[in-house]
């Protein structure tokens, strides 16, 4: 009715494209699907659609609620969403743990990805299991360790974590998801500036909030969202993201 017929499915944000409409039927679009409910994602220079992964509803490394905190931030900037106002997009994600399945790092300007503070849980009944039956524990877990901060006793079976020089890759959670667990106080890391290669190349985020406790009503959060837009908006260039502000 309102474009050429031809839509684009968005896996990364679960928004559905109408592509090839004119802008004079961009107004009546909108009355339309309000009208029957449904709600209008970002596009042009504001506040792309956010997204999150599965988190809690699916996944037992969620350290954050992410899907609560995606419909907070959803609601919280519906001006932003609708509205182009900035000098380029603007992307916010959210992981539930540092296996970051959304690539948040790596393709959004504002990163919130869930990690802990503590020390990994280990389960020493579980860990002695996964070796009796066949995983050899020190070629498959502690000497792919980035950061070299485990070791492994083969004779008592035992794993012993050094927890102040883990950088939460994930990497032994992930290979005996039942001998390990992530920490009992959680929160999430921020990191801003991450984009894909389009204008300028790509960049990954920078942190600028190792942790910070995540719970409703998130207001630390999107205080924090604000002010940085308002220096990007302030400082950027017409079509420049914020990680190019950043880095110039």
């Amino acid at each position: 009715k309102h474009g050429s017929g031809l839509t684009d499915l968005h896996g990364a944000t679960g928004d559905i494209i109408l592509l090839g409409a004119p802008t004079a039927e961009l107004q009546p679009c909108f009355d339309d699907l309000a009208e029957i409910g449904y709600d209008l994602g970002g596009s042009g220079s504001d506040m792309r659609t956010p997204s999150c992964c599965v988190g809690p509803g699916r996944c037992e490394h969620a350290c954050i609620d992410t899907l609560d905190l995606l419909y907070s931030i959803t609601m919280e900037f519906q001006d932003e969403l609708h509205r182009p106002m900035f000098p380029y997009k603007s992307k916010i994600k959210i992981a539930g743990c540092p296996n970051d399945c959304v690539a948040s790092v790596a393709r959004s300007d504002f990163a919130i990805v869930g990690t802990w503070r503590d020390q990994i849980r280990i389960d020493p009944l579980e860990v002695a299991s996964y070796a009796n039956h066949g995983m050899d524990v020190q070629a498959e877990v502690v000497n792919l360790c980035p950061t070299r901060c485990m070791h492994w006793n083969p004779e008592l079976k035992a794993l012993m974590i050094d927890d102040k020089e883990c950088n939460r890759c994930m990497h032994c959670i992930n290979v005996m998801p039942k001998a390990l667990r992530v920490g009992k106080e959680k929160g999430a890391t921020l990191l801003v500036g991450g984009k894909a290669p389009i204008v300028h190349g790509a960049l990954l985020s920078w942190v600028v909030v190792p942790f910070i406790k995540m719970e409703p009503p998130y207001d630390e959060i999107k205080d924090l969202i604000r002010r940085i837009w308002d220096w990007w908006d302030e400082n950027g260039k017409m079509r420049e993201r914020l990680g190019e502000l950043i880095n110039r």
